[in-house]
Parts: C-alpha cells; sequence; structure tokens
C-alpha cells in the first residue's frame, strides 16, 4: 500500500529528483519540459517545494518516492490536479490512487467544489485512472505547452 505525505521546502532536492525522472520518462505527459526545469535554481525548487505538492512511497520499494502530485487552488471554488507521475517500476501498485486521493482531500479541506485536471489525449492509462477515480470529460481540448503538435483534454471532478 502507498504511504503518501506532503512535500516540505526542505524536500526541494527530492522533489526537484523525481520532477526530472518524471519529465525524461514521460516528456509527453507534462506541459514543462526537461530542459526548462533543469535551469531551475535551488530558489525556484523551494518554491515549487513549499506548494501544495504530494510524495508517494512503496516501503518495499527504498525510500526514493514513487510517486508525485500537486494541486493549487485556481479561482473560487476550483482547484487543479499538476504533476501527477509515478515511476514505471510502481504502476499498477495503487500509486496513481493514492496520489489522486491525496490531492482530492486537500482540495476538500480548502473548501473547493470542484478539481480540474489536463491530461495528454494519448495517455490512455493516466485517463483510466482518472475516470476510474471520477472525474469526467469537460469536452476542453488545448495544445500541450510543450510539444503544441499533441493535445491536452480537460477533465473534471466534482468534490
Amino acid at each position: 500500500m502507498a504511504e503518501v505525505r506532503r512535500v516540505r521546502e526542505d524536500d526541494w532536492r527530492v522533489m526537484r529528483d523525481i520532477r526530472l525522472d518524471a519529465l525524461r520518462e514521460a516528456p509527453s505527459a507534462f506541459g514543462s519540459t526537461y530542459a526548462g526545469e533543469m535551469l531551475f535554481t535551488e530558489s525556484d525548487w523551494r518554491r515549487r517545494a513549499s506548494g501544495h505538492g504530494f510524495f508517494a512511497y512503496l516501503p518495499d520499494l527504498g525510500p526514493r518516492p514513487m510517486g508525485l502530485a500537486g494541486g493549487f487552488g485556481e479561482g473560487e471554488g476550483t482547484a487543479e490536479m499538476v504533476s501527477m507521475w509515478v515511476r514505471p517500476e510502481a504502476r499498477g501498485r495503487g500509486v496513481g490512487m493514492a496520489m489522486v486521493e491525496a490531492v482530492v482531500s486537500w482540495a476538500r479541506a480548502r473548501g473547493m467544489t470542484r478539481l480540474g485536471l489536463w491530461v495528454t489525449e494519448s495517455n490512455k492509462p493516466a485517463r483510466r485512472l482518472y475516470e476510474r477515480c471520477g472525474f469526467t470529460l469537460t469536452g476542453e481540448r488545448q495544445p500541450l505547452p510543450s510539444d503544441p503538435a499533441r493535445a491536452e483534454i480537460g477533465m473534471t471532478l466534482r468534490l
């Protein structure tokens, strides 16, 4: 079973490492790029780590986080889930579900009534996970910022 905990500012190195791993392993899944985020300074990473992020761990796979996800308030009553990624060796073991549940709990605790996300249209496993978690398509579609030749689609969950 996955163990989830909040990312703290002091975790900036760990967050940097897993985020860069995510961008290397799944470049088409994110709106930013490995090359761009490699340029971030310690202060950039500290700022990101002091936000609303979560790590997921599988104790039998060691001490490094197996998953990363974050949330931020987008507007009155609305939050967005961002930066969701699970290491390949941890996929299919409940890490993704645990990360979604952590962000949903965070959003509910902040009084949000809706949680949105964007997923690359071609990322069928992620889309299926979000659908299992209750997210539905919004009908929104936009170019992926890191690769405008690809599209991402909007999904939402009423909280």
